[in-house]
């Protein structure tokens, strides 16, 4: 593709968007959830789908809503709350010792740097970026394996991994478009872009795309 393109495919993607289901992280983020949701729910959403990740963040919530009241809750009843998320034992020992960081060294607030993130249980360069981007509206630029397939799909980058991508991405995609890039290609990407046999035939931005690693489509 004409790198240039990238600024035409993501004017098509918002369009898209208002036809498909947001993923839930930016769901709460639209709906003004504190960044305490947002980073539990981050956590919880890893190799999970969005509506397992959906019910088992309200559930959670349910019980309780602030990082003091979590730690208050044992792993176990933690676990049974937002099972079945992949990996829910090892998560919810994560959440309690997030909650624990948050209050020993974030006086109990979500922080808004990404070095400080990262020193969260459970948080990676993906999660802290999507928090960075939806808790705090700053400048995260979040590499998921959709925003890293479609990237090398369309030949705007070639890299190997979703750390490769991020950095790639961060020498040429305009800062202004850092923080939708991740909503966008998640979305196009649970749509139409799908990692086996993507729907081709149905893409809005097939015209820019290079197809590169496309054997099959629909």
């Amino acid at each position: 593709m004409n790198d240039r393109d990238i600024v035409k495919i993501i004017r098509i993607l918002k369009a898209q968007l208002k036809k498909w289901q947001l993923p839930i992280t930016t769901a709460l983020a639209e709906g003004k959830s504190d960044p305490f949701k947002i980073l539990i729910s981050t956590v919880l959403s890893s190799r999970t789908k969005d509506e397992v990740t959906a019910a088992a963040t309200e559930r959670l919530f349910a019980l309780v809503s602030t990082p003091e009241k979590m730690l208050k809750l044992s792993e176990e009843t933690i676990a049974r709350a937002i099972y079945p998320v992949g990996f829910y034992r090892s998560k919810s020992r994560h959440v309690r010792e997030t909650c624990r960081a948050l209050i020993e060294h974030f006086h109990s607030r979500v922080p808004d740097r990404l070095e400080d993130l990262l020193t969260l249980k459970g948080v990676g360069r993906k999660t802290a970026n999507l928090v960075l981007a939806l808790a705090h509206q700053k400048d995260g630029l979040c590499v998921d394996t959709h925003v890293h397939r479609i990237s090398n799909r369309l030949g705007y980058v070639v890299t190997k991994s979703p750390k490769e991508t991020e950095f790639a991405l961060r020498g040429k995609l305009p800062r202004r478009y850092w923080i939708i890039f991740n909503t966008l290609l998640v979305a196009h990407g649970q749509n139409i872009c799908r990692p086996v046999s993507p729907l081709c035939s149905r893409c809005p931005i097939y015209d820019y795309c290079d197809r590169r690693g496309v054997t099959r489509s629909r």
